[in-house]
């Protein structure tokens, strides 16, 4: 079977998600430190933005599009554009956007090795978001959902 870069970018995608799920599985439940929630913010951004490619490599199939972005802000924007009546779409490009400001934010670290490790992202607007144990465990299966509605996208051409 041929590896295309729509089948290729989605098992990128996939692995990412596996990696995540360790971490959470594993690395979290055992050490608690603001580092594997960071990792795994890292990972699910990783998920996401492959997903975004695989679709975006499916409409330059399709001609939809002549070249896929490389500019992570133009995937998402072209993303949107392409898919405009899927609003799980919508919303997963603007809570990929989230978790890269979150990424890159200054963060501080509370209650480290207990269950209830936090870590507070300190956005560039002045917002805080405060990131848990089980709100990281909420965004990974919002982000298992995402993949799976990209490989039905995907699968129904």
């Amino acid at each position: 079977m041929e590896i295309t870069p729509v089948t290729e970018a989605l098992q990128l995608s996939t692995q990412e998600l596996k990696r995540a799920d360790h971490s959470i599985a594993v690395s979290l439940k055992y050490t608690r430190t603001v580092d594997v929630i960071r990792s795994i913010v890292e990972r699910l951004i990783n998920t996401v933005g492959f997903a975004l490619d695989a679709l975006l490599a499916q409409a330059k199939e399709n001609k939809k599009i002549t070249e896929i972005p490389q500019v992570f802000r133009i995937k998402v924007e072209e993303a949107k554009r392409l898919y405009a009546g899927d609003k799980l779409i919508k919303d997963f490009c603007d809570f990929y956007l989230l978790l890269r400001r979150v990424h890159k934010a200054k963060f501080e670290r509370s209650q480290e090795y207990r269950r209830h490790v936090t870590m507070t992202a300190h956005m560039d607007d002045g917002q805080s978001i405060e990131i848990t144990i089980d709100i990281i465990t909420d965004y990974f299966e919002r982000t298992k959902e995402f993949l799976g509605h990209v490989h039905k996208i995907i699968h129904a051409d």
